[in-house]
């Protein structure tokens, strides 16, 4: 049963990776088209401020893809789950989400919750780094 169960969590994370590579891939590739198309559409080589905070989310989205790849690869290695990833991919999203952000479709309380989430995981970053660095001065 034991075999079975590591068999079967092998092959969902090679799944996993292959789907994971598949998506970044062909996010890179509509993110390039989309630069590219955004270049020469007149005018030429301008974008204006939407066509900018399109790309930049894009971009971002591309980034998370990227981080979430390397917390799997870091599963499949060392059969851990790095918090610290999982924390960076969260800030890369709500970041994404911030800079995508239209305010007046938002309610006020709404964006109080995008703040507390960015404090949070904020605090969260600033807590693991401390760790690890006191984890470094008293492993040395």
């Amino acid at each position: 049963m034991n075999i079975s169960l590591k068999y079967f969590e092998k092959t969902i994370i090679i799944t996993l990776v292959m789907l994971m590579v598949l998506i970044v891939l062909l996010a890179t590739l509509e993110l390039g088209y989309i630069i590219v198309k955004d270049i020469i559409t007149p005018p030429i080589a301008l974008l204006d401020i939407n066509e900018l905070l399109d790309i930049f989310g894009f971009f971002l989205l591309v980034l998370i893809g990227v981080e979430l790849l390397e917390t799997i690869k870091a599963y499949v290695i060392e059969h851990v789950v790095h918090v610290e990833v999982v924390v960076e991919v969260a800030i890369i999203a709500i970041a994404r989400k911030v800079i995508i952000l239209d305010v007046k479709e938002y309610h006020p309380l709404q964006l109080l919750g995008i703040a507390a989430i960015i404090a949070a995981l904020s605090g969260a970053h600033y807590m693991i780094k401390v760790m690890h660095r006191n984890k470094s001065l008293s492993d040395g």
